[in-house]
Parts: C-alpha cells; sequence; structure tokens
C-alpha cells in the first residue's frame, strides 16, 4: 500500500511539474514583473470595492464583450466576467455581414464605478454613442442601457452630492451630468472644464480624493505622457502637472502597417516601415485609472504599447508629492520600477495567470479567453463530441470570415498548437489557424473539388504557398510567435511529433486599424460563394517557452555583466571604482556574485571579495568597491529577461549607468532604460 501511495503521489508531482506554465507577473518572492498580463489589454480601468479589485478593458469588435478582471493583490487576475455575449444591434456591420464590419470600431475604453450597490461600466460603441452596463453582481447578468449622446473615452465622476459626472474629449474637457436611472445625458449640462490649449489630452479618468478632483489623462502629442489636472470644483479652473513620461521599460515602438483603406482584399501592397528604436513614441505606459489600497498605498494601472501583441497593463506605484498623484517612488519620480515590491496587503494568493488558455473543447462552453471576431452566427458552430466544429459561410478572406474564434497571442514568446479534422470539409472550403491582424495570415486546408492541399498565405506581402494534402483528415497545425522581436512563423505535422515550417518568417505589426495586436484564430469559410462542410479543431494549447523566470536572476553564479550599450563587461578597478574593460579581460575583477536579500533584493560581489556600494547621489564616479559588507548597496534585480537586467538601489530608486560616449566611470544617477536599452544603464549578465 505504501508502494502504492508514494507511486501515486510521484505520479502526481511529476503531473504538477509538467503542467504548461503561463505568464504571471508575481515572481512567488514578494516581488513582481511587468506587464501585468503579457497580452493584449487596453484601456484598464481600475476599482476597488472593499478586499476586492475589478479591472475593465476594452474589446473592440470582439465578442463576449467589455472584459472584467478581478484580483485581490492587485498582481494576480482571474478574468470572471463580460459585460455583454452579443452586440444587440441588428445593423450587418456588428455581424460582419455584407462586407460591413467594425473593426477597431466596437466597443472601447470603459470606465468601471461602484455606486448605490450595483457595478457600472460605460463606454462607447461607435455611431450608437455612450452605453452603460448595471449590475448588482459583478460576475452579472448586466442590464443594458444606451444612454446615445456623443460621449465618448470617457471618465465618471458618482458626487457627493448625489450627481453624476461623465468627463470626456480630447483636448478640449468637457463636463457633462448624466441621469441617474442611466436613461441619457441631462440635456443643457455639457460644459467646457479644460479648454484646448492646454496640453490635456484624452483617455480621462476622474477622481474626488480629500475634497480635490483629479483628472488622469492622456497626450499623445509629440509623444506619449500622462498628466494630472487639479482642481476644487468640478468645473474648474484646473492646474495640470505631467506625473509620467518616457517610461518604456527599454521598448521600443511597434511598426505600424501601411496601408491604404480598411480591410482591403489580398493582393493590396502593404507597407511595415522601420522605427525609430530610440524614440519613446506612444510607446510608454499611459491612459489608465489609479487606485488606494486598504492601508493607503496608491498605484496607477497603465497601459502600454507592447509590440505586436498590443496594448497591455502594467502596475506602477505611486508617490502623493505637493498634492500631485506622482507615478514612480522618492528620488524618481516619474518613472516607475519594471520590477518591484507587491502592494502592502494581508493576502495570501498563490500566483496565477489570468486566464486558462489552453482547450480541449470537452465543456459545454467555451472557455473565457475565446471571443469571437463580430458577432458569430450561432447555428453555424457547436461543441460536439469533444471537438469545436465550425461550419463554412462564404467569404473570399480570413478578415470577411464569420465564425472566426479567436484568442489574444500571449508573449514574449509563445507557440500555439490545434489539431485539425478535414474529413468533413466542401468544395470551396477553407479551414485552419491563422493571425488576424492588419494584415492578416494564415496556414490551412483549402478544398478543391476532391482535391485538398495544404495552404500558407501571408497577405502583407501577397504570398501564397501550397503542398498537396489529399487523404489527410488530421493535421496539426502551429504558430510560433517571437511577440517582442514581431515576427511569426507557421508549421504543421501529420503525426503530431515531427513539425516542419511553410512559408518565411513574418514580420508583424501594430496597427490603428482594429486597434489591437496579434490574435491566434480558428476559423472556416467557403470561397465559391455559399455553404460548404465543416471543420473540426481538437486540442488547442499555448506553450510558453519564457513564461518561467525562476532562472533570470543568476543566484549561485559566478557572471560577467555587459553593459548593453558598449559591449563591454563591468570592471572592478583597483583604484575602487567601477568602470569597464575589455571585452577579453577575464581578471578576477570582472566576474560577480549575487548575495541574495530575499523579494529580489540583491547585494553585488566582485570575485575578489570587495562589494559594491553607491557614494553620493548620484555624481559621477559614485559606483565604488569596499570591504566592507554591512556598506553595501542593496539593489532591486530588474528582470528585463534573456539575461538582460537593470540594478535599481533600494534607496535612492534610481539606477547604475554607464554613459556609452563621454568615458565617465559608473554612476548612479540613471533614471531608467531609454527604449533602445543603449543609454548604458542596461546589462546582460553571462556565466
Amino acid at each position: 500500500m505504501r508502494i502504492i501511495t508514494f507511486f501515486v503521489a510521484l505520479c502526481t508531482a511529476m503531473s504538477m511539474a509538467a503542467q504548461p506554465k503561463s505568464w504571471t507577473a508575481d515572481n512567488g518572492n514578494g516581488t513582481f514583473t511587468n506587464p501585468l498580463l503579457y497580452d493584449e489589454f487596453s484601456d484598464p480601468d481600475i476599482i476597488r470595492v472593499g478586499d476586492d479589485y475589478y479591472l475593465a478593458g476594452t474589446t473592440m469588435h470582439t465578442v463576449p464583450g467589455l472584459v472584467i478582471l478581478h484580483s485581490k493583490d492587485l498582481v494576480n487576475w482571474e478574468n470572471i466576467s463580460y459585460c455583454f455575449d452579443r452586440f444587440d444591434f441588428t445593423e450587418d456591420r456588428f455581424w460582419l455581414r455584407n462586407h460591413q464590419e467594425i473593426y477597431g470600431q466596437g466597443i472601447w475604453a470603459p470606465c468601471i464605478r461602484y455606486a448605490n450597490g450595483q457595478f457600472y461600466v460605460y463606454s462607447n460603441v461607435n455611431g450608437k454613442g455612450l452605453q452603460c452596463f448595471t449590475s448588482k453582481d459583478i460576475h452579472g447578468p448586466w442590464e443594458h442601457h444606451n444612454m446615445e449622446g456623443n460621449i465618448y473615452d470617457l471618465s465618471v465622476l458618482f458626487d457627493d452630492d448625489g450627481k453624476i459626472y461623465a468627463i470626456h474629449g480630447y483636448g478640449e474637457v468637457k463636463c457633462t451630468e448624466l441621469k441617474p436611472d442611466m436613461s441619457g445625458p441631462i440635456e443643457s449640462t455639457e460644459r467646457v472644464i479644460i479648454p484646448n490649449g492646454s496640453a490635456v489630452g484624452e483617455g480621462h479618468h476622474m477622481y474626488k480624493i480629500n475634497g480635490m478632483y483629479y483628472l488622469i489623462s492622456t497626450d499623445y502629442r509629440p509623444n506619449g505622457r500622462t498628466l494630472c489636472s487639479r482642481s476644487k470644483s468640478i468645473w474648474g479652473p484646473y492646474e495640470t502637472c505631467v506625473i509620467t513620461a518616457d517610461e518604456t521599460f527599454g521598448y521600443y515602438a511597434a511598426p505600424l502597417t501601411q496601408v491604404r483603406g480598411r480591410i482591403v482584399p489580398d493582393g493590396t501592397k502593404f507597407t511595415i516601415p522601420g522605427v525609430d528604436k530610440n524614440a519613446t513614441a506612444c510607446t510608454n505606459i499611459h491612459q489608465g485609472g489609479i487606485v488606494q489600497t486598504q492601508k493607503g498605498e496608491w498605484y496607477a494601472l497603465l497601459m502600454m504599447d507592447f509590440h505586436s501583441i498590443g496594448r497591455t497593463v502594467t502596475l506602477a506605484p505611486m508617490t502623493w508629492k505637493d498634492g500631485w498623484p506622482m507615478l514612480g517612488l522618492e528620488g524618481n519620480l516619474g518613472r516607475s520600477p519594471r520590477t518591484w515590491l507587491k502592494p502592502d496587503i494581508d493576502v495570501a494568493v498563490e500566483p496565477h495567470a489570468a486566464y486558462e488558455r489552453n482547450e480541449n473543447f470537452d465543456g459545454k462552453a467555451l472557455g473565457r479567453v475565446w471571443q469571437w471576431n463580430h458577432n458569430p452566427d450561432d447555428t453555424m458552430w457547436s461543441l460536439t463530441k469533444g471537438r469545436l466544429r465550425l461550419k463554412t459561410m462564404p467569404s473570399e478572406q480570413l478578415m470577411w470570415a464569420r465564425n472566426s474564434l479567436t484568442q489574444r497571442v500571449i508573449g514574449p514568446k509563445s507557440v500555439v498548437t490545434v489539431e485539425m479534422y478535414t474529413k468533413n470539409m466542401k468544395d470551396g472550403d477553407v479551414a485552419g489557424l491563422g493571425n488576424i491582424n492588419v494584415p492578416c495570415s494564415w496556414i490551412g486546408i483549402v478544398k478543391n473539388g476532391k482535391s485538398q492541399t495544404l495552404r500558407y498565405f501571408e497577405q502583407a506581402v501577397n504570398d501564397t504557398i501550397d503542398m498537396p494534402a489529399d487523404n489527410i483528415e488530421k493535421i496539426y497545425l502551429r504558430m510560433v510567435g517571437d511577440f517582442d522581436n514581431n515576427q511569426a512563423h507557421y508549421e504543421y505535422s501529420f503525426d503530431g511529433a515531427s513539425y516542419k515550417q511553410l512559408g518565411n518568417e513574418m514580420k508583424l505589426s501594430y496597427q490603428l486599424i482594429s486597434f489591437q495586436g496579434s490574435r491566434a484564430a480558428l476559423f472556416a469559410f467557403n470561397v465559391k460563394g455559399g455553404n460548404g462542410g465543416y471543420a473540426e479543431f481538437d486540442n488547442f494549447t499555448v506553450d510558453e517557452p519564457d513564461a518561467d523566470r525562476s532562472g533570470n536572476i543568476p543566484y549561485g553564479k559566478k557572471f560577467r555583466i555587459i553593459n548593453l550599450a558598449t559591449g563591454k563587461p563591468m570592471h572592478a578597478q583597483p583604484h575602487g571604482l567601477m568602470y569597464d574593460t575589455r571585452a577579453d579581460d577575464k581578471s578576477k575583477q570582472t566576474y560577480f556574485h549575487i548575495i541574495d536579500k530575499g523579494k529580489g533584493q540583491v547585494v553585488l560581489q566582485c570575485e575578489d571579495g570587495r562589494y559594491v556600494f553607491v557614494s553620493g547621489f548620484g555624481l559621477p564616479g559614485d559606483v565604488r568597491l569596499t570591504n566592507d559588507e554591512s556598506k553595501a548597496e542593496v539593489f532591486m534585480w530588474q528582470d528585463y529577461l534573456n539575461k538582460e537586467f537593470m540594478l535599481m538601489s533600494m534607496r535612492t530608486h534610481q539606477y547604475i549607468g554607464k554613459s556609452p560616449t563621454t568615458g565617465s566611470p559608473y554612476s548612479m544617477d540613471y533614471k531608467g532604460a531609454d527604449p533602445a536599452r543603449v543609454n548604458g544603464a542596461v546589462f546582460r549578465w553571462e556565466e
């Protein structure tokens, strides 16, 4: 019996160890690393109700719509609700019928609030005006109120006197009073509260804190900045302060698709230009909400453009300074650490991902992570005998194909695999795995009469590659994405073990047509103008090779520190300063060890026994060596993945760096990384 028990326990442990790991910001040591989610979550808005935090985000043209996440600690999140299952509008554009669409023009920029014993989520639908969804239970069901009116990208404030205000507009900021029953705006109440020319943008988030009105907004001209405007009255006048700028965490802007038109036909010429990797552009953290914890700490949850992934969420500590809610920490206000201590909230939460991405289609309903591209025709799909069945409807290409089932890709790298069954496909049917973006791409089976072809298609360069696939009834399709580097390719297998690449390494982009990043899609359509047969899908899996970050900090290793800006190793000079040296210098003074101080905090010790410490407040030459460990500087290790990192002082909240041009020694007066990671503050470690 003991042998059997031991064997069962061993198998259970092995099974747990073999479970696929998904990105979570929680490092398991009392710290977190941004982004909170490594997949798209645009226009975040945050509230706290008691001990619970709720985060609402944009869903554009996909349904279910208006996603809501829940957390107990602001770091680990779970998808618990959508405000609606389908758009309840009848026009063809919501259903992707008759070449009508709402790509990037569905529902966006929500505002979530709790008042009067119920939840409110406000948002805009293009051409339909202001929408509101209410429920006493965050899980729903939600009641839909079409409030109409030209109010969008808004914030809502329930004031102390019972009045409800909507704040909206770009540049010229307006305030409009809303009816308590959510039937619409109150006529003749709209007033301009911040005039044009005040450098204030959009994406407003209004708060009343200690009797003062604070409006958090984002401006994009000439690049991204987040501002706060404050006033003693909702109607103004307001004074404005920049509360964060230039915080990109060392990410440059994604290439933007250039094309004439919207959802264009195959064969259209696309351009995906290069980008200036040194420019901040709109990549920096911007647009989002702020929240106060139970113990009085303040945090901002802002979105950031993460390359072809799209926009996702970051968590930044806030510091009140002279009555302004500044992002960041004392000594480095306006910037934010990528890795920092978890909020001081008395709750034990096991690190976990927000979504379950793998799907075997055995249940009675789809997993929460799935969304349809526009409203689906629910008579043309089903979950049947443990598979997803998609019946084909007429379409000339993927972007017009109805009933395409999608989920966000996840970074920094991920591999999506699905089994597809082709036995019941008919003449003109096309089915497979694709990337719904602009431009799109896919790999799949094409049925032409009795002939069957495996096809790769890349719309960006109008490239098609075919290979025979007759008598194939089951095929494995795969998309391999390196989204931090904006590239992906497709693979296929006939046995599920041996995979071959089909087609090119594709260039990925972000774009302002659908306002979404890359999305993995299961699709089936018919190119010959009618309804055809159907394809079935099973065992959809997402593998994330970089999700396990347990080895990213070189505990217990002897390593060199290479400055990305100079390519030279850090050198502990006998003179007592930190400098750099030749690439082939392998002396003892170029090797270091980490002394773990817990919660992501480390001391740096040279192989010769000396410790790194900092003297002064950032003057050149202040990074020195000492034999006294008690004087050693304690750093928060900033994990930039792929063995890249920064060192932030826990004392000053600034970073060690070395200018690549001046010849100065290492100093600790760096505010953070530049977008290209070549300002001298970002390093790579090598054993």
